[in-house]
């Protein structure tokens, strides 16, 4: 009877069958060919494998983490502002209108709010490190078909799924620096995080406005591919499986994929179109008219959409969030000033640059030198403030930073033509400091609120309010000035006192819904952190 498992023998007088793969078995420590085993191992598998063990035993640790993510960040969102300088240039080369391409904007955030809820509950079950991954390589495929576009529909495509690879890394990424950092020190991290996505914007209108003018807006796109590509080296390297960032043993697997089939899909489908169908709604409001046929009807969808959502929480067995997470104020709270607040700060930062130049006559130039302002300062404060709130708490810093951004929107109200330009500086600078201020706290006390298995669900849940508010308060505010200025008969004006006043009402209306958040700020509860103790000056 033949053995199924024949024994090998070694003829230790034969030197040729030593160290040979087929015939000793202590070869295993070497590689195939007869040389040592780490011969066999790609340099990338080693560098990364150096640098994981080194990070892992650092103290540090989760700043690496920290570090990485915002580096994948920068190279996602530094190309937002400084697209829009080249709209008219592509516009003219694809012979369509710059009201067309205002869908390269439009569209990633329709995206953005069809892919963040699903994402985010993905991310939860099969783990965020490998979604972050995932939607770095997704910004290569949308840099890269940007770049190659030949026509608008191409464009239009193209930037559209950028804002999905968005939903993607930026739900992962929240979850990601949450999981890294202990609660107490989750406001620091997410400080820097601010810093990134206010200051990435100002960076890239700062480099990418010379590559446009030397290269064409297509090499900005190339520019951002190499970024992207080195941005997921990064993270590949530093990131580690074993962190628990993604689910990799086989068992787990096979429950993340039960888990996932049982997942609301009926839930997270319902909100993810009614927050896409409202945002869609808004976007045309201002063109097709808030009373149109199509405007009403999106809106009425969202709403039958959002009802139906609602209805799932209540009554579905795995909803896409919890219910009982509703009943608690550093949940919902964070929610509302995130909506209010972006509806202020971006209807104001719309509207500055029409004030600026209809209102006083400034040049472009001008007004862009002015206006740098406020995102500059959003940057610098975030950070500070998250160091700074370790000591107040989040409850003052989330008053404190709402009390700034509605002082800003008041300021701007009562402007004058006599007004200085020094106190359209400090509108500016509060504006930016009141975000600074808030916006790190309602992150980390929110993450505070949940179970780690739903920071990805809570980072889009954040992450879809600050796009509403967003939307709605570029579209809201807009529509008001236009309804102003045709009323009154300045259409066709220039500049002047007239046009001036028309900002009047839709400043304050931003106003009061910064106010809404203020209110919603009042109660906030900080997260508790333990006294430091003071030595006793007496000897013992």
């Amino acid at each position: 009877m033949t053995d199924p498992h024949p024994r090998v023998h070694l003829d230790r007088d034969d030197p040729d069958g030593l160290l040979n793969a087929r015939t000793d078995p202590g070869s295993a420590a070497f590689g195939t060919m007869g040389a040592e085993a780490g011969s066999d191992l790609n340099w990338f598998a080693l560098l990364r494998q150096r640098v994981q063990d080194r990070a892992a035993g650092s103290s540090r640790y989760q700043w690496w983490v920290l570090w990485s993510l915002l580096a994948g960040l920068f190279a996602l969102n530094f190309t937002f502002t400084v697209f829009i300088v080249a709209l008219p240039t592509v516009a003219t080369q694809f012979h369509t209108s710059v009201t067309v391409l205002t869908w390269t904007m439009v569209g990633p955030l329709l995206a953005y709010g069809l892919a963040a809820p699903i994402f985010g509950k993905t991310g939860d079950i099969f783990g965020h490190r490998r979604l972050y991954l995932f939607g770095l390589a997704g910004a290569m495929v949308a840099a890269l078909l940007t770049a190659l576009s030949h026509n608008v529909d191409m464009l239009l495509f193209a930037r559209t799924l950028d804002g999905v690879q968005g939903a993607a890394t930026g739900t992962a990424s929240g979850a990601l620096i949450s999981r890294a950092f202990s609660p107490r020190e989750r406001v620091k991290a997410m400080g820097w995080w601010s810093l990134v996505g206010a200051g990435g914007p100002v960076i890239g209108l700062s480099l990418g406005s010379p590559i446009i003018a030397a290269f064409g807006w297509r090499a900005l796109f190339w520019f951002q591919l190499g970024l992207v590509v080195l941005a997921f080296a990064v993270v590949s390297i530093v990131l580690p499986r074993s962190r628990g960032f993604d689910v990799e043993d086989a068992e787990q697997k096979a429950l993340a994929r039960r888990e996932f089939r049982r997942m609301d899909w009926i839930g997270s489908w319902a909100l993810s179109l009614g927050i896409t169908a409202l945002m869609l709604g808004l976007s045309i409001g201002p063109s097709k008219g808030f009373s149109s046929v199509w405007c009403r009807g999106l809106l009425v969808l969202s709403a039958v959409l959002l009802i139906a959502f609602v209805h799932r929480l209540r009554h579905a067995a795995n909803p896409l969030i919890p219910p009982h997470y509703f009943a608690r104020r550093n949940f919902v709270m964070p929610l509302v000033l995130r909506t209010a607040a972006n509806f202020a700060y971006f209807g104001a930062f719309f509207l500055f640059p029409l004030l600026m130049e209809r209102g006083y006559g400034f040049s472009i130039s001008q007004v862009g030198a002015l206006a740098i302002a406020r995102p500059i300062v959003f940057a610098i404060s975030s950070p500070i403030a998250g160091y700074v709130t370790m000591r107040i708490g989040e409850r003052v810093s989330v008053i404190a930073g709402a009390a700034f951004l509605t002082t800003s929107l008041c300021l701007f109200a009562l402007l004058e033509p006599s007004t200085g330009v020094w106190v359209i500086v400090i509108a500016l600078a509060l504006s930016g400091l009141g975000m600074g201020v808030a916006m790190p706290s309602t992150s980390s006390v929110m993450a505070n609120e949940v179970l780690p298995s739903e920071f990805g669900v809570m980072s889009a849940a954040q992450l879809l309010t600050t796009q509403l508010g967003e939307v709605a308060g570029i579209e809201v505010l807009e529509t008001i000035q236009q309804s102003l200025t045709r009323q009154r008969g300045l259409v066709s004006a220039k500049s002047g006192p007239e046009l001036l006043a028309t900002f009047h009402l839709p400043f304050l209306v931003g106003a009061g819904v910064g106010a809404v958040g203020l209110l919603s700020a009042l109660f906030f509860r900080s997260v508790p952190r333990e006294q430091p103790h003071r030595r006793s000056n007496r000897a013992r």
